[in-house]
């Protein structure tokens, strides 16, 4: 069992949890969730945030929340905002998105704090362009994560199809779902190793 975990989760809107009205997004349903006695965790979503600015943002921000005693930990999910199409390009390019990924697990490793990938969520007015766009990045990001030996926990198909999610996010703003699409992240997050990883494994 871990001694003193410290988990940064880093990332978008969906890492803060923009939508839930029980205000605890799919990161705090895991932590509810999370068989360690010992935990503290620290939510650094930031609405609209791409794989850029997480990549920008990252060690200045985690890095005064670890401790050497400690068992730091490091939940990277971005994506979903870098397939966005604005002024008629992609906000961040696919192999931007992943030097960006791969370049904080190599930080991440040389720090010595563990790392685990939550794939981005979909959006559901972005519609099927979005969506294929995301399905591949996810494909790609998976291969990343595979090697540098780093779990990566696989979300957008399984959302996509999800109708909690989809009926939720379509009722809302069309892309945060509510309580129950939050619910089913974290159960994917949870299904995906989670608890295994937060225990001590890497």
């Amino acid at each position: 069992m871990a001694n003193n975990l410290r988990v940064s989760f880093i990332g978008d809107s969906f890492t803060q949890g923009i939508g839930d009205p029980e205000y605890r997004g799919w990161v705090g349903r895991v932590l509810q969730a999370t068989a360690v006695a010992d935990i503290t965790a620290f939510n650094l979503g930031i609405r609209r945030n791409t794989s850029e600015d997480v990549a920008r943002r990252c060690w200045q921000e985690v890095v005064p929340r670890t401790l050497p005693e400690a068992d730091n930990r490091l939940v990277l999910s971005f994506g979903s905002n870098d397939a966005v199409v604005e002024d008629g390009a992609v906000r961040v390019e696919p192999a931007r998105c992943l030097d960006n990924l791969a370049a904080l697990l190599a930080e991440s490793a040389r720090r010595g704090i563990g790392a685990l990938v939550v794939g981005p969520p979909p959006v559901v007015i972005g519609g099927r362009g979005h969506l294929d766009r995301l399905l591949k990045l996810a494909e790609e990001m998976t291969a990343v994560c595979a090697a540098q030996g780093v779990p990566f926990v696989d979300v957008t198909a399984a959302l996509a199809a999800d109708p909690v999610w989809v009926a939720e996010a379509s009722a809302g703003d069309g892309a945060h779902p509510g309580a129950g699409g939050f619910g089913r992240l974290a159960e994917l997050v949870i299904g995906g190793g989670w608890q295994s990883w937060a225990a001590g494994g890497r």
